[in-house]
């Protein structure tokens, strides 16, 4: 895709930046679009922060936005599990769940001040996983589970409840799954 050679007006390059968001299947970084429409990263976060509050389906994710476009709710399910592990241990839950078809949509967890904390992960590769592991580290962030001694819950997708319950399997094995019989909290 070419990039814009001069700056455009604001509404103009909003309307470009849903235009290739949309024609991506793959995240795009804010530095990208910064590139293509010829303005700094900073103009580009601004600018997503308008389109979202114009409900255009703009999510942030640790590999760039990505606009989410309408699935039908038959072609996917999705269903909500709890995990708990070490800091340690994020990359082997993040790659058990992809390796059995799944995406892992977000992380959530229940701080004690702001009450429930939600961020996107939206991974559904090794290569996807291995990106926001890289990213933790460079930036020295730390994990949201990592508030709540480990505990979280995961929004997780795939195409067939298969998918979605080898992918448990795999995770109860590994002591990885939150379940009330094994763990107590804290």
């Amino acid at each position: 895709m070419l990039a814009v050679k001069k700056k455009i007006p604001g509404d103009e390059r909003r309307k470009l930046i849903v235009k290739w968001l949309q024609a991506s299947r793959s995240p795009i970084t804010g530095g990208e679009l910064a590139k293509r429409a010829n303005v700094s990263r900073q103009i580009i976060v601004n600018d997503i922060t308008l389109l979202k509050a114009k409900n255009e389906p703009i999510l942030a994710t640790s590999q760039g936005y990505l606009y989410m476009h309408p699935v039908r709710p038959e072609t996917t399910v999705e269903k909500t599990i709890a995990c708990s592990h070490t800091p340690g241990q994020v990359e082997e839950e993040l790659n058990v769940l992809v390796d059995n078809g799944v995406t892992v949509k977000d992380v959530k967890v229940e701080h004690p001040v702001y009450g429930d904390l939600t961020a996107s992960i939206m991974v559904s590769t090794r290569e996807e996983v291995a990106q926001f592991i890289r990213r933790i580290k460079e930036t020295n962030a730390s994990y949201l589970s990592e508030l709540t001694g480990g505990i979280h819950l995961h929004t997780v997708e795939a195409a067939n409840h298969q998918q979605l319950e080898a992918a448990e399997r795999a995770l109860k094995a590994l002591g990885i799954l939150f379940t009330e019989n094994e763990k107590e909290l804290p």
